[in-house]
């Protein structure tokens, strides 16, 4: 079945299910603020965490990995593709719409406007992977906030944090070592406000608060954008008049690419839910259950 296929045979009912896609854990953020949002949507979760971290992939690569898990949710009949991950959005979602161009599909980048607005020091620290701060989305989008605000944003990747988050070690000396070597030279530098250009690092959020009050002595603010998207895309649905209205008992499967009972205690630990959870070949992309 090819792309275009796909497409036209697309389901627009407003009962078909939202696709949430990440390269591991993070984009439970993400789903978080859909689920309390949307409570009555259908929703299908796809972590990639087989190939995870994205952050060290090449663009061809994770733009390839998108599109297979696009692909897959709409032969499971997603009616939008919600891309929870900014490392994917970065290197994918131009390819994404160009493939699905009927499809509504939300994608996540860091939230320097807000944190333009937020800023009293007129210097921001943004933390994300090294392909988010290096795509010509971000770069785009930083010098036109910066041009007109006058607001200076000092990107810093942070090599291994997502690795640290996928194997759960949200309080680990290793986690905070890294958080403090990241976060350290930005409040150096004056950055009052952060933000979190990954949706893995809300999940570290506390620790990160408690180590900037340590070097700093004060709180910064934090800026993440898992809310924003949710918005979007409650607005989007609306508008292709998809949204679904009905007082109903709603559904949530969860697919993973790694181990089962990883992304199981990452929803229980997380998000204090218990969907089911089918594995997916990292290959062939075809299903098979837990059972």
């Amino acid at each position: 079945m090819t792309a275009g296929d796909i497409t036209a045979n697309m389901p627009t009912g407003k009962a078909a299910p939202i696709g949430i896609f990440d390269s591991g854990v993070g984009g439970l953020s993400v789903l978080r603020h859909i689920h309390q949002h949307l409570p009555h949507e259908d929703l299908l979760y796809f972590a990639d965490t087989a190939y995870a971290p994205y952050g060290d992939k090449s663009e061809s690569v994770i733009s390839a990995r998108a599109l297979g898990v696009a692909e897959f949710l709409l032969q499971r009949g997603m009616k939008a593709f919600v891309v929870a991950c900014n490392t994917a959005t970065a290197a994918a979602i131009q390819a994404i719409r160009a493939a699905y161009p009927a499809l509504p599909v939300i994608g996540i980048e860091p939230g320097l406007k807000p944190a333009a607005l937020q800023t009293r020091s007129k210097i921001v620290g943004v933390l994300a992977t090294k392909v988010t701060l290096t795509s010509a989305r971000l770069i785009a989008l930083q010098q036109q906030i910066a041009e007109t605000s006058g607001v200076q944003f000092l990107l810093q990747p942070c090599v291994g944090l997502v690795d640290q988050i996928e194997k759960g070690e949200l309080r680990s000396a290793g986690t905070a070592l890294l958080i403090q070597r990241y976060v350290s030279p930005l409040i150096a530098q004056g950055a009052d406000t952060l933000v979190l250009g990954c949706t893995h690092y809300p999940f570290v959020r506390p620790l990160i608060e408690e180590i900037v009050h340590k070097i700093n002595g004060k709180p910064v603010a934090i800026i993440e954008t898992g809310d924003a998207v949710s918005r979007q895309l409650t607005k989007v649905l609306a508008e292709a008049e998809l949204l679904q209205k009905n007082q109903r008992e709603s559904s949530l499967i969860a697919f993973t690419t790694g181990s089962l009972s990883a992304l199981e205690t990452a929803f229980s630990n997380l998000l204090h839910l218990h969907p089911a959870v089918l594995h997916v070949e990292t290959m062939s992309m075809s299903e098979k259950s837990r059972h």
